[in-house]
């Protein structure tokens, strides 16, 4: 049994948790509110700002566990190289949260580093910088902080007037204490996908079959498995996602992202380090091993003899449309319940916000069904169901 701290405890930090105590490891979930997911079905639990190098140190020294598996962005993470020195496994590694947690040393390791094809793309510190920068790349672009989540502080500008808010908007949606941005090309792409990758203490790297995804605000919204693309713009991505998983080392499973154009072909967009949103779609059984037991073979260093597609499926994500209300009710799960070759997973979130993430419906049909009637049934069914 490994002792094993999760940092963050979030939808897909408890899925993980589940993953892991079925395989009987002991898991101490973290995160800066109580009652988050993960927490309720833990081992133990600590609440704390992880950007608290102190107090993140503290927790650690407490638990002395064997394995520290980061699952968001806000975690102060320089820390992380110490503990990796002082013999606890940093899931990948310490090298990949470091640098995947900040889209600066990720895009400059991806473009300047290893040659990857994206988006043309500047750094502002200032709106006066982001203003020069926006005349070198042109209209439309597209700012983001260099470190946030779910898409927030993120503005597709369309013109000067707009900057200022994306600036203001940019630096609030910001996690942690950097106060600079990107601006980069956007890129007319005809679709997205997440390529879910597992990189082994033993064995070869592996792939999941493509997951397609729609975002809104910068925030996944459905996902569908397996993704349509072009067998060689697959190869790309692969060889993509081998090149820069190898460059950060370590263990585990990385969501990386990437945009496909029929014209132009593959552009690198982003990688996470751990199990990716649109990859719940997993759970709808698309694959033998959904992307959370994956993530913890890969972590255990258990062999995983194959990556198999066994059907397709799809999510819609449960969106809550109320400010804040604590302990949050639901209604009409029992017509998610009605339907067939449907699974309902609601998150536990301890409250809500307007259009937080609160639960997802997964839809599955055997392979070569009809995929967009699959993704229309899943996202009216997820509109059934009402948060308040």
């Amino acid at each position: 049994m490994k002792k094993i701290l999760l940092l963050g405890s979030g939808e897909l930090g408890k899925e993980f948790v589940i993953s892991a105590q079925r395989k009987g490891q002991y898991l101490i979930a973290c995160d800066s509110y109580a009652g988050a997911p993960a927490m309720q079905v833990a081992d133990a639990c600590e609440v704390f700002d992880m950007l608290d190098g102190e107090a993140l140190e503290r927790v650690v020294n407490k638990h002395r566990p064997d394995i520290i598996v980061p699952e968001i962005e806000a975690i102060r993470t320089v820390r992380l190289y110490d503990f990796e020195k002082a013999g606890i496994e940093v899931v990948p590694s310490a090298r990949a949260v470091n640098y995947t947690m900040n889209r600066k040393a990720i895009r400059d390791l991806a473009a300047k580093e290893l040659g990857l094809k994206t988006a043309h793309y500047y750094y502002a510190t200032s709106l006066e910088e982001l203003k020069e920068a926006a005349e070198k790349i042109g209209f439309p672009c597209v700012v983001k902080p260099l470190m946030s989540s779910s898409g927030k502080g993120q503005t597709l500008v369309k013109s000067s007037d707009e900057l200022e808010h994306a600036w203001e908007y940019g630096c609030s949606g910001s996690r942690g204490d950097i106060r600079e941005l990107i601006i980069e090309e956007f890129i007319q792409f005809d679709s997205e996908i997440t390529l879910l990758t597992v990189t082994q203490k033993e064995g070869p790297t592996l792939f999941c079959p493509p997951i397609g995804h729609i975002q809104k605000g910068g925030d996944y919204r459905e996902s569908f498995q397996p993704a349509h693309i072009d067998p060689k713009h697959l190869k790309e991505a692969e060889e993509m996602a081998e090149k820069v998983t190898r460059a950060l080392t370590g263990a585990g499973l990385w969501g990386v992202e990437f945009f496909l154009s029929h014209d132009k072909g593959v552009y690198f967009s982003e990688l996470s380090p751990r199990p990716h949103d649109t990859g719940m779609v997993t759970l709808a059984g698309t694959q033998n091993l959904n992307e959370f037991e994956l993530h913890l073979r890969a972590v255990l260093g258990w062999p995983i003899p194959q990556i198999k597609l066994e059907r397709m499926g799809v999510s819609a994500v449960i969106l809550s449309s109320i400010s804040r209300s604590e302990s949050p009710r639901y209604k009409g799960m029992e017509l998610v319940t009605a339907e067939e070759d449907t699974y309902l997973r609601l998150f536990g979130k301890p409250f809500t916000r307007v259009n937080r993430r609160m639960g997802v419906v997964l839809c599955y049909a055997p392979l070569g069904s009809d995929l967009d009637a699959l993704r229309d049934k899943a996202k009216a069914i997820a509109g059934r169901v009402e948060v308040f």
